[in-house]
């Protein structure tokens, strides 16, 4: 696995003016660890992760299975290895109230959630105030809290901290949690 999965912590950046999704990863010495890029003019979703903004090595790749689809599943695929690590679906129905993805394995069997805080504020941001109200995402492995994914207040540009720490028994592949936070960014931010 690439060293840039190896951090507790991250800072999520999506440049705000972009044809494509821009994101940025930074870890908590504040240096660009990861860059990732939407394919542009493409009928499915397909994001590329690298090492650097230089984009010299590819290693991570989130893809949509189907052109079109209200619960999408996102393959996650290790660009070194070339093999898939897992797959995020949205529960579509389920997320139009409040935003809810399932965390697959590698066989497609259902190991965790990612889902947004907590119902009245998930309303709150959709009926109301929207974008003022930052989002807040936790994603659990086997009922166990694995990660935090907390939007922060900018009405201007949107950051995301991402927070592994509290998984100490390492249940959470990293590429998995960093592909649902590029997916949050991209796909929920369309929506916003």
């Amino acid at each position: 696995m690439h060293t840039s999965f190896q951090f507790n912590q991250y800072l999520l950046k999506r440049q705000v003016f972009a044809l494509t999704g821009k994101l940025r990863f930074y870890n908590p010495q504040g240096e660009l660890v990861l860059f990732s890029e939407q394919k542009m003019f493409k009928l499915r979703e397909d994001i590329r992760v690298f090492a650097d903004e230089q984009k010299t090595q590819q290693i991570l790749s989130i893809k949509a299975r189907q052109i079109v689809d209200f619960s999408a599943a996102y393959d996650v695929v290790d660009s070194l290895s070339g093999e898939k690590v897992g797959a995020l679906r949205r529960k579509g129905l389920k997320s139009i109230l409040r935003d809810e993805w399932e965390v697959l394995d590698v066989n497609d069997a259902v190991i965790g959630l990612l889902f947004e805080d907590s119902m009245p504020l998930a309303m709150l941001r959709r009926l109301v105030v929207g974008s003022l109200l930052p989002q807040n995402y936790d994603l659990t492995i086997n009922n166990q809290r694995v990660a935090d994914l907390k939007q922060r207040f900018n009405p201007f540009r949107y950051d995301m901290d991402i927070d592994f720490s509290m998984d100490t028994a390492q249940k959470l592949d990293r590429r998995i949690g960093l592909a649902a936070a590029i997916l949050l960014a991209i796909i929920e931010g369309r929506q916003s």
